[in-house]
């Protein structure tokens, strides 16, 4: 093949042994340039894969002097096999396992009465997140928010009354044979890290570096004195720190390289990435080739739909399902399903298990939260379907999807589409401007705030996942917001 000057600068500095920390924008062949990098030496490597589908992939395409696992399939060879039996143990509600630790009965938090169920889930989400962690021990910062109790004095509160049981929970998971909590496959990795483990590599290549688990980039550091370190992923694309990644690829203490030619979309749409790039203040730009003439424009007929939320996810599915067309939904529709069930157990009055509403306490209760809480905006559309069609209409919904390869039309949330791609896409409507600030321009409009880093990563994903045509809808509020108009315009450099 013809390599870049950008995968020869790779090919040069792996060959010389330098730890490598290789920013790879959207299409810019990473997986390509990891394996030359693989066939060009007789040194034994490991390749981490962010999950087994990529590992099973990178299999194909390394030599045999690769192997290419998982993290997790890394710590169930040296530690999780010993707990295969608890691993296969049947599912219990979480209240029961709190039960068992416990927790006996509610409690009241400020205004919200806070139910045995949900503080025995967020007694098990305290784990996860630990296990999520490079910590040693169990603390509580790893306690999860919940909806209703943002205020910190109230936060502090129910991280007080949590950990406890949270750290009874981690004891019991050290017993191989038996236990009340149910083992999961994060607790073995967990358990590994604080083995300080070695892994017996020359070289590790770790991909997707930029949704890197805590836990996982302790494994990968600890490696540095006898292995040499390769971490490639786009840090422009982490979109998951709310589940307890981390981009590990800015501070990482090695040779900053890039990879900034897409070969999947032509120069109109690295234009376009490049706007939220810029905003997102990330360290790469890309090319577009020239080979690749994608467009701008409407899509009447898109390939996928791309929303920012699952309730996002669920209108589209019931206006395109209304209009006759075959859809399938990227990773099933059981969220969808558990949304809709938890919006009919409060509009038929009864309080619902659900981690997103568990809180509340009636149908009204979280109408009035999504009308007039500025944190609760983001289910108003669910409200609004909900009252528009009924929960009865979503399920049925739900139950006319189909496979991607049978259908018209995909739909995805931003997350669930990173790592895929199109023909042609359509961004939804769910993807909202910043709020207005407190200021006003000279015509006594108010200026629109500025658009949050992390809401530019999540569009750059979005928009760079169409190889022929993209329709911008739901973010083309960019053109008009003074963030996106100077990203598309910057000033000219000074000589």
């Amino acid at each position: 093949m013809n390599l870049t000057d950008e995968q020869t600068a790779a090919a040069d500095h792996f060959h010389a042994g330098d730890h490598l920390a290789l920013q790879a924008g959207a299409g810019t062949g990473k997986t390509t340039t990891l394996a030359l990098l693989a066939h060009s030496t007789q040194r034994r490597g490991r390749y981490i894969a962010y999950n087994r589908a990529i590992a099973r992939d990178a299999a194909t395409r390394f030599p045999t002097t690769v192997t290419c696992k998982t993290a997790h399939a890394l710590a169930y060879a040296a530690i999780g096999h010993r707990y295969t039996r608890r691993l296969n143990a049947p599912r219990r509600p979480a209240w029961q396992t709190g039960q068992d630790l416990g927790i006996t009965k509610p409690i009241r938090i400020g205004e919200r009465d806070v139910s045995q169920r949900t503080l025995s889930n967020a007694a098990l989400r305290t784990v996860t997140r630990f296990c999520h962690s490079a910590d040693p021990t169990i603390n509580r910062h790893h306690v999860p928010h919940l909806r209703g109790l943002e205020d910190p004095s109230l936060h502090k509160q129910l991280a007080e009354l949590i950990t406890p049981f949270a750290c009874k929970a981690w004891a019991d998971l050290q017993h191989p044979d038996d236990g009340k909590v149910r083992f999961e496959h994060d607790h073995y990795l967990k358990i590994w890290s604080l083995t300080n483990p070695k892994i017996a590599a020359d070289f590790l290549l770790l991909d997707e570096a930029q949704d890197t688990n805590p836990v996982v980039e302790q494994i990968f550091n600890n490696q540095r004195s006898h292995a040499q370190l390769v971490m490639v992923g786009d840090s422009a694309q982490a979109i998951y720190q709310w589940r307890g990644a981390k981009d590990v690829m800015t501070g990482f203490d090695g040779t900053a390289l890039a990879l900034s030619k897409s070969f999947r979309f032509g120069p109109r749409l690295a234009h376009e990435a490049n706007r939220w790039l810029s905003i997102a203040d990330a360290p790469i730009r890309l090319q577009g080739s020239d080979q690749v003439p994608t467009e701008l424009g409407l899509v009447p007929r898109p390939d996928a739909v791309l929303c920012r939320t699952n309730v996002g996810a669920i209108t589209e599915v019931v206006q395109l399902l209304a209009a006759d067309h075959s859809v399938a939904l990227v990773g099933g529709g059981e969220s969808l399903r558990a949304l809709a069930l938890a919006a009919r157990d409060l509009k038929e009055g009864r309080r619902t298990h659900h981690p997103e509403l568990v809180l509340f306490t009636s149908w009204g209760d979280l109408q009035d939260y999504a009308g007039h809480d500025p944190a609760g905006r983001d289910l108003q559309p669910l409200v609004d379907l909900v009252d528009k069609h009924g929960t009865d209409a979503i399920l049925a919904a739900v139950n006319q999807l189909t496979h991607e390869d049978q259908a018209q039309v995909t739909v995805s949330t931003a997350h669930k589409a990173k790592g895929r791609e199109w023909p042609s896409v359509r961004i939804a409507g769910d993807f909202p401007p910043p709020r207005d600030s407190d200021e006003q321009d000279d015509s006594g409009q108010p200026i629109p705030g500025p658009i949050d880093d992390a809401e530019a990563r999540l569009a750059y994903v979005a928009v760079t996942r169409t190889r022929n045509r993209l329709d911008i809808g739901g973010l083309s509020w960019i053109d008009q917001h003074p963030d996106g108009i100077l990203a598309a315009n910057p000033p000219a450099p000074n000589l």
